[in-house]
């Protein structure tokens, strides 16, 4: 899956450097400002109990 979107981006080198490192900011805000939020009440690490 990486070499097919490696691939099919366009430019030299360095542009596909910047495009792919933009490529993964966007993924990883994605995740930090929308997936994470939905799932987190969905998670049981706030159950925690000390005995």
């Amino acid at each position: 899956m990486y070499g097919w979107i490696w691939r099919h981006l366009p430019g030299p080198l360095p542009l596909r450097l910047v495009q792919a490192l933009l490529l993964v900011a966007g993924v990883v805000a994605l995740l930090m400002f929308v997936v994470f939020p939905w799932a987190e009440p969905l998670l049981p690490f706030n159950n925690v109990t000390t005995q």
